[in-house]
C-alpha cells in the first residue's frame, strides 16, 4: 500500500475495481437465474 507515483499508476486501480464489480454483477445475475428455476 505505497503511494501513487503518479496519476497513471491509478489506472490498474481502477480497471481492477472494474473486473470486480463485472464479477459482483455476474454473481448476482447468476444468483438471480439459480433462485428463479428454483421457484419454478
Amino acid at each position: 500500500m505505497g503511494e501513487p507515483k503518479s496519476r497513471s499508476s491509478d489506472t490498474p486501480r481502477f480497471g481492477r475495481l472494474l473486473l470486480v464489480l463485472a464479477a459482483a454483477v455476474l454473481l448476482i445475475v447468476a444468483i438471480t437465474f439459480a433462485s428463479e428455476a428454483f421457484y419454478s
